[in-house]
This record gives structure tokens, C-alpha cells and sequence, in this order.
């Protein structure tokens, strides 16, 4: 019942950030008049059906992600076979994207649809029990359908940011009859907040809730609160090369997080909050 509770909600946010960043398309769009959004209307909507269609391919493309299978890994897809089977899913496919930063994701629209994917620098670093975690962590957002409200934020953002990026650089406001740049700089710079903050919220708390439950599909917090220490750590040290920063919401511990970015705008709670939640088995 909890877990269907919170697909459902999950379903209910992915509409509501989908319709929230169509709304901003929009808006960038007004600057340059009803064909300016006419257009953006059309962009949106192509972008909302891509996002929903196409994000999980989009995710693993962007990553370099490479399919594997009990021949190429064996361990790995065991483990995220045994995994499957105690949290009741279909087997997701797996796979291993070539960077040294360890790290690991899941995507795709739906339990039928998912995919599973863990960094060589993951691979290296973390030992079986710690992996177990982290894919337990990932079936976890599967099973809650956090994958695809991930994928499409990721996806859309991506998109949006662009969008704002020519506006800010053709600046339409100008060309408008009456308009002040100012006022049309200050649109843009406030849809992009927007994106962001949208984003953010609808991280964070599931975060909390993928832990706990991927806790309890591998059977203990330990391998996952050891997991998060080691990866967080790792993150400092080694960048992850991804194309683009709004991806950082699907990973288990965020990359890119340094001092000048404010946890305002962080995806992902605070690594010592989560392994805190897991040691006292509370869910924030």
C-alpha cells in the first residue's frame, strides 16, 4: 500500500513538473511576442513527449552507457537479479558507463521499462556488500517510480536551460514594442531559478525514502550507509565528466556539488543527513 502511495504521488509530480516547465517554455517564449510562443508551446510539447518516450535512452546515451549481461558481468547482474526478485520487480537491464567518478543511476518510465546503471570508478571502489546497497538504493527508485520523474526533470531542464541561454544571448525583449531588457533578463533569470528550485524539491525527500527502502531490500543499512560515505567522499576528488549539471539529480550521490553552490540548489540532501536517517532507521 505505501509503495503504491508513493508511485502514485510520483506519477501526480511528474505531471506537475512536466505542466510547470511547459508554463516556462511558455514564458521564455512571450518574449518574442504570440509567434514566440507559439513556438515555445510547440517545443514544449515536443520536449514533454520526448522526455516521457525517450528519457531513459537519453540518460544512458549521455553516460556511454554499455550494455552488459551474465556473460559480460556476471556478478553485477546476479546481484541486480537477486535484488529484482526480493523487491519483486522485472529484471531491469544493466549497465556499466566508462568513467573513474563512482557513481550509479536508474532510469526509465516504468518497472518494465527500467534500467540500472553503475560507473567503472562504482565498480572499483565499492565492495560487494556496498554494491548490493547501491543497486538496492536504485531498485528502490524503480519500485517508487522515481525514474521517470527524474529522466524527465533531467531531460527537460536540460532543455529549458538552453532555451533560456538564446534568450539571454538573441535577447527578445529588445525586439518587442515596449519591452525593457531588464525586465525580460529578469524573466529569464527567474525561469531558470524556477527550474532549478522545481527540481530540487522534488529530489530530495525521495532520496530518504530510496534509502530506507533500498535498506531494506538488501536486508541492512550497512552496506548502503558505507556505500554513501565512500562515494560522497570519492565525489570531491573526482569529477564526473557528464554533459550537463541537470543530470545530477539521478545519480545516488550528487556530482558537481562544490563550495559556491548553495544547498539551496543541491538535488540531493546532505550525505551525513541520509546515512543518519539510516542508522536510526528514520525516513525524513
Amino acid at each position: 500500500m505505501r509503495h503504491s502511495f508513493i508511485a502514485s504521488w510520483n506519477n501526480l509530480k511528474t505531471a506537475l513538473l512536466l505542466g510547470g516547465l511547459f508554463a516556462l517554455f511558455v514564458a521564455v517564449g512571450s518574449l518574442w511576442g504570440r509567434d514566440g510562443m507559439v513556438f515555445a508551446a510547440i517545443l514544449g510539447v515536443l520536449t514533454n513527449l520526448g522526455a516521457w518516450w525517450f528519457s531513459d535512452r537519453i540518460a544512458i546515451a549521455a553516460m556511454q552507457g554499455q550494455a552488459v549481461d551474465e556473460s559480460t558481468a556476471p556478478q553485477l547482474v546476479r546481484m541486480v537479479r537477486d535484488l529484482a526478485e526480493c523487491a519483486q520487480l522485472p529484471m531491469p537491464r544493466v549497465f556499466i558507463c566508462p568513467h573513474d567518478a563512482p557513481n550509479a543511476f536508474a532510469t526509465g518510465r516504468s518497472p518494465r521499462h527500467a534500467a540500472v546503471a553503475v560507473t567503472q570508478g562504482a565498480l572499483r571502489l565499492l565492495d560487494e556488500r556496498e554494491l548490493r546497497g547501491v543497486m538496492a538504493h536504485e531498485l528502490a527508485h524503480v519500485r517508487n517510480r522515481d525514474t521517470l520523474i527524474s529522466s524527465v526533470a533531467a531531460t527537460i531542464a536540460g532543455v529549458f536551460s538552453t532555451v533560456a541561454q538564446w534568450a539571454f544571448l538573441f535577447g527578445g525583449s529588445r525586439d518587442r514594442e515596449g519591452g525593457h531588457p531588464l525586465a525580460g533578463l529578469l524573466v529569464i533569470l527567474l525561469s531558470a531559478i524556477a527550474a532549478a528550485l522545481l527540481k530540487a524539491m522534488i529530489s530530495r525527500s525521495r532520496e530518504f525514502v530510496a534509502d530506507a527502502d533500498g535498506a531494506a531490500i538488501a536486508g541492512s543499512p550497512d552496506g548502503l550507509i558505507s556505500a554513501l560515505q565512500r562515494l560522497d567522499a570519492a565525489a570531491a576528488r573526482i569529477p564526473m565528466h557528464n554533459p550537463h549539471p541537470n543530470m545530477n539529480n539521478m545519480f545516488i550521490v550528487e556530482p558537481f556539488v562544490g563550495e559556491t553552490l548553495t544547498r539551496m540548489f543541491a538535488s540531493h540532501p546532505p550525505t551525513e543527513a541520509r546515512v543518519r536517517a539510516l542508522q536510526t532507521g528514520a525516513v525524513a
